[in-house]
């Protein structure tokens, strides 16, 4: 049974896009930012591009990024390691 569980947890894991480091903080800096969003063309804005590319962020009208339900959930997972999550 345990082995079981290791393998689907592993399976889960794989099939989701790999973050780079520099993305993971990127989406760490969205969720703080919340409402207000990240400006682009700070130094984290090729991350910011590539989590919009992912659909982890979105960039408004105003330019500025912010954080989508799939990034929040991503960031809850993988950042914050929230069980139960997902």
């Amino acid at each position: 049974m345990k082995g079981r569980l290791a393998r689907a947890t592993q399976k889960t894991m794989w099939d989701e896009p790999y973050l780079e480091t520099c993305c993971r903080s990127a989406l760490h800096r969205l969720r703080l930012a919340g409402g207000i969003g990240r400006p682009d063309g700070l130094k984290d804005w090729p991350c910011l591009r590539r989590l919009a590319g992912m659909g982890f962020a979105a960039q408004r009208e105003d330019g500025r990024f912010v954080a989508t339900a799939e990034g929040l959930l991503r960031h809850a997972r993988e950042i914050l390691k929230a069980e139960g999550v997902g």
